[in-house]
């Protein structure tokens, strides 16, 4: 899938060529599914964990908090995929949070 290339390259630190690809299967998953779909969240959280990974915080918590109203409006609150995006968001927070400091 779309998902799992873009993920090999991203654990490579091909970030360029990871993208397109991320946002490619983001694409297709609202186009086919809805924007309200789980799998739209998870393209989200995706897409998001890529631009953490390039210190891109803030487009990252943007698509982490999309994709937590999102997985919490479908899928609850306690669900695992919800509690991993809620998870991944309080990390990159404390990535940001650091980085503010360290730039102080």
């Amino acid at each position: 899938s779309l998902d799992n290339l873009a993920e090999l390259y991203r654990v490579q630190r091909r970030y360029t060529e990871a993208e397109p690809l991320y946002l490619q299967a983001l694409a297709l998953r609202q186009r086919l599914l809805s924007d309200e779909h789980p799998d739209v969240a998870t393209s989200l959280n995706n897409l998001a964990f890529l631009y953490q990974s390039q210190g891109r915080y803030s487009e990252a918590e943007l698509l982490y908090l999309q994709a937590l109203a999102i997985a919490e409006h479908t899928l609850g609150t306690d669900h695992p995929n919800t509690k991993t995006i809620r998870e991944n968001l309080e990390d990159l927070r404390s990535q940001m949070h650091n980085q503010s400091e360290d730039d102080q």
